[in-house]
C-alpha cells in the first residue's frame, strides 16, 4: 500500500517568542513550573521483560489514540444532503457569498470572454492564471484550497494555470491567540496551565485550515508543536463548496467543452478537505506514514500525542530543521511542509491531506514508466485502461500519435537526464487534450514527485527523480510475480518474435543499482510463466532464441580458436580469411559476435551481484526436470542441433549462406 501526503501548514523553526500577554489572556504566558519527572523505563533482566514493556507502551498509546476519536467522535464530515439542508434555509448570507464570489469570478469570466473574442486567449493565458490565483487567494479558504486541487488536475486546466495555481500559499491573516487557546481548554476538557509549562504568546505559522503554536508539554518537558483550527472555518467552508456545487451542476449541464463530471469532483476534493478539518484523522495518517515508512533511516516523521489531541488540535513532536523552501524558491503550493534536520533526515509536517494508491495502480504507473523509457507508446495508451484514467469504450488509437510527438523530443535524453516536471508538463498537456479522467492519487503523485524533485535540485543541481526511481522500477519488473508486471516484462523483452537483450541487459543494469536487488528472483516470474499452462507463445520464442544463443557461442568459439592460432597454421589449414572455416559475410559475423558477448555480459551482471549465489540456477535445473521442462529441453535441443547440422553442411559443401542458417 502506498501514501502520499499533500498536506497544506508549513511549521517547525522559529523560536518561541518571549512571553507578552495582558492579563485578559494571561494564559498565553504560563510561568514556569518544573515539569514532572517522566516516569523511568522499567529494568528488566531479559528480551522478554522489554518485549513486554513496548507492548504495554503501544497498548497505552492505542487507548490514547482512542480517548483522541473519541474527542472527534462529532467532527464533521462531507455530505450535499446535509449541506443542502443547512444552507438550502438561508437566502440572505446565500445572496451576500453569491453576489461575493460572482463580482470576483464574473469579472474574471468576461476577461476570457473578451480574450476569445480579440483572439488573444491563449496569448493571455498566462496573464490570465496570475489573476484567477489572486483572485483565489482573496475569496479566502475554500478557494485556497480548490485553488491548490485544481493544481494537481492536467486534465482540467493547461499548463499555465497548473503552473500559476501551484503558487497559491495558505498567506491568510491569523486569528486571535485568545480565541485559540479558548479552542484547546474546550477541546481538550483541560487548562492550559495543566497541560503545558510554555506556549508561545503567538502562532508561529498560520494556514488557511489553522495556525500553529510551539509549546513545552508539563508532564514531560517535551517540546511540542500545536495546531488549532480556525473558528468558524467548518461555516465558511461549508456554504461555499453548497455554492460551488450548484455552479458544477450548471457546467455538467451547459458547457460542453469540460468533459469531467464537475459535480463528481467537487464532491471528491470537498470530502478531502473535510477530513483536513478532522486533525485526529491527520494524526492517524501520520502514524501511517511512519509505519509504512519505518525502513527508511532518512525520514522522520513527528510523533502525534494523542491525550492532547482531538478533532480541532493537533499536537505533535517538534522537529529542529531548516524549512526546505527558505533555501529555494520553486513552483508548489507547500515546499514548507518539509524540514531538513540536522541529523540529514528528511521530516515530513503535515498529512492533512493523504492518498492512496490501489494496488493495481501502482503495478500500472510501474509498467508506465518502463513503457514511456521504452518508447512503447501503444503500451502507455493501453496503460490508462489500467490507472483508471479512460473507459473502456474509449479509442485510445488517437492518443498514441500525441505521445509520440511529445515524448519522442522528451526521451531524446538518456533516463538520466529526464527532468520530471518537463515530463509532468508534456503529459499534462496531452491528459488535457482528451477525454482523461485523472484519480486524486494520480494527480497528488505527479504534485509531489515535482515538489521533491525541485527540493532536491537545490541541493543536487544534476539531481533527476527519474533517474533514482527508475533502479526500483527495474527491480519490480524483474523480480515480482504480479501477472501485469510479468506480462509487461515479456513485452518489453520480445518484440516481433525477437528477444531484445539490450533491454534485459539495461533492466539488470538498472535494477542492480537498487539495495533490494536479488539476482536469484530475477526473471523468476518469467521463468514460471514459460513452463505454465499459458507459457506456449512464451515457449515458441525462448526455443527459437535459445538456438540463436547457443548457435552465437558455438560460432564465436570456433572464431576464438581460429584467431588464436599462429599465422603459419590458418594458412595451412584455412585460407587466412579472418573468418577461418565459417563462410559468413562481415555482417553475419559481427551479429554473431555481438549478440554472444551480449549474453556473457548479462551473465557476468548477474554474476557480480553482492547477493550471487550459483544456486540460484538449481531452481532452473528443478524446474527442466518436470514433464514440461523435459519436453521444452528436448525441443530447444532438437532446434540446436538442426540449426548447427545446417551450419556444418553448409561449410562442408561451401555454399552462400541461406535464410535458415542466418544468426538473424
Amino acid at each position: 500500500m502506498s501514501l502520499v501526503s499533500a498536506g497544506g501548514y508549513s511549521f517547525g523553526l522559529l523560536p518561541c517568542r518571549s512571553r507578552r500577554r495582558a492579563k485578559a489572556i494571561a494564559k498565553a504566558a504560563l510561568v514556569e513550573a518544573r515539569p514532572r519527572a517522566v516516569p523511568a523505563l522499567r529494568k528488566s533482566s531479559g528480551s522478554g521483560s522489554v518485549q513486554k514493556v513496548l507492548v504495554g507502551d503501544r497498548a497505552d498509546d492505542l487507548q490514547a489514540e482512542a480517548r483522541a476519536m473519541a474527542r472527534a467522535v462529532n467532527a464533521s464530515v462531507y455530505s450535499p444532503e446535509l449541506l443542502a439542508r443547512n444552507y438550502g434555509s438561508r437566502p440572505v448570507q446565500l445572496l451576500r457569498r453569491t453576489l461575493q464570489i460572482l463580482v470576483a469570478l464574473g469579472s474574471f469570466s468576461l476577461k476570457l470572454l473578451i480574450d476569445q473574442r480579440n483572439g488573444v486567449l491563449d496569448q493571455n493565458k498566462r496573464k490570465r492564471a496570475a489573476e484567477l490565483r489572486r483572485i483565489f487567494t482573496r475569496l479566502g479558504p475554500t478557494f485556497v484550497k480548490l485553488g491548490q486541487g485544481l493544481s494537481t488536475r492536467p486534465d482540467i486546466c493547461p499548463p499555465e494555470y497548473l503552473e500559476e495555481l501551484s503558487e497559491l500559499q495558505d498567506a491568510l491573516p491569523t486569528f486571535p491567540d485568545a480565541e485559540a487557546f479558548s479552542c484547546i481548554e474546550r477541546e481538550l476538557g483541560l487548562t492550559l496551565d495543566s497541560i503545558f509549562s510554555s506556549i508561545s504568546p503567538s502562532p508561529i505559522a498560520a494556514a488557511s485550515l489553522g495556525q500553529v503554536y510551539k509549546a513545552q508539554l508539563k508532564y514531560s518537558g517535551q517540546i511540542v508543536a500545536v495546531k488549532v483550527q480556525r473558528p468558524g472555518i467548518e461555516e465558511a467552508i461549508g456554504l461555499d463548496f453548497y455554492l460551488i456545487r450548484g455552479v458544477g451542476f450548471l457546467i455538467n449541464k451547459y458547457v460542453d467543452i469540460i468533459t469531467t463530471d464537475v459535480v463528481a469532483l467537487i464532491d471528491e476534493f470537498a470530502s478531502r478537505v473535510y477530513q483536513e478539518l478532522n486533525y485526529v484523522q491527520e494524526g492517524q495518517n501520520a502514524r501511517r506514514f511512519k509505519k509504512l515508512y519505518a525502513d527508511k533511516e532518512d525520514v522522520l516523521v513527528p510523533d502525534i500525542f494523542w491525550d492532547y489531541t482531538s478533532g480541532k488540535v493537533l499536537t505533535m513532536e517538534w522537529v529542529e530543521g531548516v524549512k526546505l523552501n527558505e533555501q529555494v524558491a520553486i513552483e508548489n503550493p507547500h515546499p514548507g511542509n518539509l524540514l531538513a534536520t540536522p541529523e540529514g533526515k528528511l521530516a515530513f509536517l503535515d498529512f492533512g491531506m493523504m492518498s492512496e494508491t490501489p494496488e493495481e495502480a501502482r503495478f500500472a504507473i510501474i509498467g508506465h514508466v518502463v513503457h514511456m523509457v521504452n518508447r512503447d507508446y501503444e503500451a502507455m495508451a493501453r496503460d490508462y485502461y489500467a490507472l483508471d484514467f479512460l473507459s473502456p469504450d474509449v479509442d485510445v488509437s488517437p492518443i498514441v500519435p500525441a505521445l509520440r510527438n511529445f515524448f519522442d523530443d522528451a526521451l531524446n535524453s538518456s533516463v538520466s537526464e529526464l527532468n520530471f516536471k518537463t515530463i509532468v508538463d508534456g503529459l499534462g498537456a496531452v491528459l488535457y487534450q482528451y477525454p482523461f479522467n485523472v484519480p486524486a492519487y494520480y494527480a497528488l503523485i505527479l504534485r509531489s514527485l515535482t515538489v521533491l524533485e525541485g527540493l532536491a535540485l537545490y541541493a543536487d543541481p544534476n539531481f533527476k527523480v527519474l533517474a533514482a526511481s527508475y533502479p526500483y522500477f527495474a527491480k519490480r519488473l524483474l523480480t515480482d510475480p504480479n501477472p501485469y508486471l510479468r506480462d509487461a516484462l515479456v513485452e518489453l523483452l520480445f518484440k516481433d518474435g525477437r528477444f531484445r537483450w539490450n533491454r534485459l541487459e539495461n533492466l539488470l543494469v538498472q535494477g542492480r543499482k537498487d539495495r533490494d536487488f536479488s539476482a536469484k528472483d530475477a526473471l523468476q516470474p518469467v521463468l514460471k510463466l514459460l513452463l505454465g499452462p499459458e507459457g506456449e507463445e512464451l515457449r515458441t520464442l525462448v526455443i527459437k532464441e535459445s538456438v540463436r544463443v547457443t548457435e552465437a557461442v558455438v560460432l564465436g568459439a570456433v572464431i576464438d580458436t581460429y584467431n588464436s592460432m599462429p599465422d603459419f597454421m590458418r594458412s595451412l589449414v584455412f585460407t587466412g580469411s579472418r573468418r577461418g572455416p565459417l563462410l559468413m559475410s562481415d555482417t553475419e559475423l559481427e551479429k554473431v559476435i555481438e549478440l554472444r558477448d551480449q549474453v556473457f555480459r548479462i551473465w557476468g551482471l548477474l554474476r557480480s551481484s553482492e547477493n550471487f549465489d550459483p544456486t540460484l540456477l538449481q531452481p532452473i535445473l528443478q524446474v527442466l526436470q518436470q514433464p514440461e521442462g523435459r519436453i521444452l529441453g528436448g525441443r530447444v535441443v532438437g532446434g540446436i542441433t538442426q540449426r548447427l547440422a545446417a551450419r556444418l553442411l553448409q561449410q562442408v559443401l561451401r555454399t552462400p549462406a541461406t535464410g535458415s542458417a542466418s544468426i538473424d
